[in-house]
């Protein structure tokens, strides 16, 4: 059950908080409820809803809110803007956000409160309460002069409950006001007039606390008759205030003692403390004064690209424990000091982060006198990033021999997009004002142990060391966005443009030469630039394969089989080996045709590699499936027999959030079932993404297909993998079909894993059978479909067609 916050969204006013409506969608579409704002923005009664599929008010299908890409992003706080439908028959745009899960044990009791009446307190909640807030309740009898006290106000003495003392004595250890009191106790009486004072009190076992003494005139028949109140024990705060205070003066005094700039904000970026260096500097730099409780925002309102970048480095600091930059104040031509700032996230005892902190050290001589000899060597003198020369070194560093790492490296590799624009209408000196200062936005978002550097010009590399495939993705992603959303006030005008990148994924089968890594690189980016620009193309790089000029001709040749939809298909059967099951299993395959009729077409083992380094992959996997679909649709005849079509995956399509999206776009113009169409998921994906992969087999499940675990066997990790990834098809690796017949060990292998999946409910398939032998084993130990040489070979996929049968009323199939 999910509950969803749909609010009209305007372009002008995006934040509005007017003409919002919540409604709540249990998980198979269905609206089970709304508040009575949901005519207000949908037009319907709520009670119209209730019932009704989702869909009804939106206003295609890829505004599901449960399509992964929305429900990723919602998940993660984000707002995401839908077209709806509205009862009247416009559409219109809203935002949908995912409001906090509810369930049942969150629902409030059904109990309610009410002010306590005038009967007495019971003694035993009294004397808790008293002994948890350290208080003691008084009263004084103004015709007997009888002084009555509770337990709570002698243990706050540190005497005997019941200890026989009379009023004067009990004045004795106040040690100030002795005579205040009297003169407050006097007046309540003649006046009715309440006190508060607060007093010095030493115990009876010689101890100090601070304590608070209240009184009140108590009437009857409109005549003070009694006076009563509270002593109040205020030792415990009296003294963190006396320590709060002593700890800022020692940090005034200290941070007041040096030169560094030291200031902290809290989390809406207020100023809560800065010293005087940094407020004769800030004032220096920007022309006024700070002060304490200014919006750090706003005091930057006439410097829009510093306070961008300051922004940027306050809200990493709130986010990171601790990090470090080395910058002037401002990004400004003209010689202001370079500071090493060091940031530091302040948090209280809970662990909230309640602000941040910087204290910015002067290092300005440090960098003039390094610019003169290794820092100019290794260093951009524009931006002040990595130089080409140095991250090459950085590079061959991290990727040469011995190699041992637990996950993979990336290698980002980005062009600005039309940055000749900006030189043309701004001037170089602009420009390299416009790098400098993206420079540093960059340096703030990538992760502190990663490279960044500027290769040349408007070209920039950043090495992301020991990351995931996945996590090097988002962080490129990030990345690419931060470059477009990254705008430059220049002479009344913003300057912006956008970039192109290439994603190289090194693993251990990366070359070791730094230059080839770096072409490889530069090709995905160029490929990106070709396909539209602000993109990333992302791929694993290859050690060895075909020279340059073959790769491109490689590319060519792939492009225009995706281009004009000319890939050749063919099918391999899958057959049942232990039980007899009617109609057809295939799993598609693909070829490249040549670029002329006389050159054969290109194997998988040929054209995948280039396919995946110019990441064409998940382009080539939506094209197969496209061009299947097509055919199928035209074979109507098959639609009661196609039992199972499958499909492999490459990992770009098993890490990409739409293609669940893709799938059911074709479904829905497609007469076959879902469930007939299977996903095939290699098992090292598999392992190397479990997260990843097990979301993708929710989302495919959740459009009706299934998910198979193709090339599983090949690690150890197989036999945990086939018990919980939420798959429904276990395809058996080559390896443990090799001598199957006569490999023992191999056999308990093979068994045990058919075992798993059958307890999990899954169905096994044996590949590449390719003798009678292996068919014989296989069959004894109950895999249920094989595939193989022996048992069918690849075959076109217009074979396929059902036979031509002819009828009195015509012919069908063929």
């Amino acid at each position: 059950m999910k509950e969803f916050f749909i609010r009209r969204y305007s372009s002008d006013n995006p934040l509005a908080a007017d003409r919002r409506t919540l409604v709540r969608i249990d998980d198979e579409g269905f609206v089970t409820s709304a508040d009575h704002h949901a005519e207000a923005v949908l037009g319907y009664d709520a009670g119209e809803l209730e019932g009704q599929p989702v869909h009804r008010i939106l206003a295609a299908r890829q505004d599901d809110p449960f399509a992964p890409a929305n429900r990723h992003r919602m998940e993660g706080g984000e707002p995401v803007l839908i077209t709806f439908r509205h009862k009247d028959g416009f559409f219109f745009t809203a935002s949908l956000t995912l409001r906090v899960n509810m369930r049942d044990s969150d629902k409030a009791a059904s109990a309610y409160i009410t002010l306590r009446d005038s009967s007495p307190v019971d003694h035993q909640l009294m004397r808790l309460a008293e002994g948890s807030a350290g208080f003691g309740i008084w009263e004084l009898n103004i015709h007997t002069n009888e002084l009555t006290w509770t337990e709570g106000l002698y243990t706050l003495l540190q005497l005997r409950p019941g200890t026989d003392i009379t009023p004067e004595q009990a004045l004795f250890y106040c040690q100030t006001g002795q005579g205040r009191v009297r003169a407050l106790f006097r007046r309540c009486v003649r006046s009715g007039e309440p006190f508060s004072i607060s007093l010095d009190v030493l115990t009876a076992k010689q101890q100090h606390r601070r304590v608070e003494l209240t009184g009140k005139a108590m009437k009857e028949n409109g005549r003070i008759h009694r006076i009563g109140g509270a002593l109040v024990d205020h030792t415990r705060a009296f003294g963190l205030e006396q320590a709060r205070r002593h700890s800022g003066q020692l940090l005034m005094a200290t941070a007041n003692a040096t030169n560094d700039l030291v200031a902290a904000v809290d989390r809406r970026l207020n100023l809560l403390y800065f010293n005087q260096a940094f407020s004769r500097q800030f004032a220096h730099t920007f022309g006024h004064l700070p002060h304490p409780g200014g919006h750090l925002p706003d005091l930057l309102r006439d410097f829009p690209n510093e306070r961008r970048l300051i922004e940027r480095l306050w809200n990493r600091a709130l986010e990171r424990d601790s990090f470090v930059v080395e910058m002037p104040l401002a990004q400004q031509n003209r010689d202001l000091p370079v500071y090493e700032f060091h940031y530091q996230r302040v948090t209280n005892d809970l662990g909230e982060v309640t602000g941040a902190v910087h204290v910015g050290k002067d290092i300005s001589a440090r960098v003039n006198n390094a610019s003169s000899n290794e820092y100019r060597i290794r260093h951009d003198p524009v931006t002040g990033l990595m130089n080409r020369k140095a991250f090459i070194h950085r590079l061959k560093r991290v990727i040469e021999p011995p190699r041992r790492r637990d996950t993979t490296d990336g290698l980002l590799y980005l062009d600005l997009d039309n940055f000749d624009r900006i030189n043309d209408l701004a001037g170089s000196g602009t420009c390299d004002r416009y790098l400098r200062e993206l420079a540093s936005n960059l340096g703030v978002k990538v992760r502190q142990r990663d490279a960044l550097s500027r290769l040349s010009g408007d070209t920039f590399a950043l090495l992301i060391e020991n990351c995931p495939e996945a996590q090097a993705r988002r962080i490129a992603d990030n990345i690419l966005e931060l470059i477009g959303s990254f705008v430059f006030d220049w002479q009344d005008r913003q300057l912006q443009t956008t970039a192109s990148g290439g994603l190289l994924i090194l693993n251990d089968d990366a070359p070791t030469d730094p230059e080839q890594l770096l072409h490889q690189a530069a090709d995905l980016c160029h490929t990106a630039k070709t396909s539209g620009r602000n993109r990333i193309h992302a791929a694993h790089a290859i050690s060895e394969g075909p020279d340059e000029g073959a790769a491109g001709k490689l590319v060519e040749q792939i492009r225009s089989a995706l281009d004009n939809g000319h890939l050749i298909l063919e099918y391999q059967a899958l057959r049942p080996v232990a039980s007899v099951t009617w109609g057809d299993h295939i799993e598609i395959l693909s070829r490249i045709p040549g670029q002329t009729q006389e050159q054969p077409s290109l194997q998988p083992g040929e054209f995948l590699p280039v396919a995946e380094r110019f990441d064409l992959a998940k382009q080539l996997d939506r094209q197969v499936i496209r061009q299947t679909f097509q055919w199928l649709d035209s074979q109507r005849l098959l639609e009661p027999r196609l039992k199972y079509c499958g499909f492999n995956l490459s990992l770009a399509s098993v890490l990409d959030d739409t293609f669940a999206d893709f799938m059911e776009s074709m479904l829905a113009k497609s007469p076959y079932t879902a469930e007939c169409f299977c996903l095939e998921i290699r098992e090292s994906h598999a392992t190397q993404y479990p997260d990843e992969v097990a979301v993708q087999c929710d989302a495919l499940h959740r459009i009706g297909c299934r998910v198979a675990l193709d090339g599983a066997g090949a690690s150890v990790e197989s036999y945990s993998l086939a018990a919980r990834l939420p798959v429904d098809i276990i395809k058996l690796d080559r390896k443990m079909m090799q001598n199957l017949h006569d490999d023992p060990v191999q056999q308990v292998m093979v068994e045990a894993l058919h075992k798993i999946a059958e307890a999990s409910g899954k169905t096994t398939v044996a590949m590449f059978i390719e003798n009678d032998d292996t068919l014989r084993k296989v069959r004894t130990l109950g895999i249920h479909f094989g595939q193989g040489f022996r048992l069918c070979r690849p075959r076109p996929l217009q074979d396929l067609k059902p036979a031509a049968v002819d009828l009195s009323t015509g012919r069908i199939g063929g």
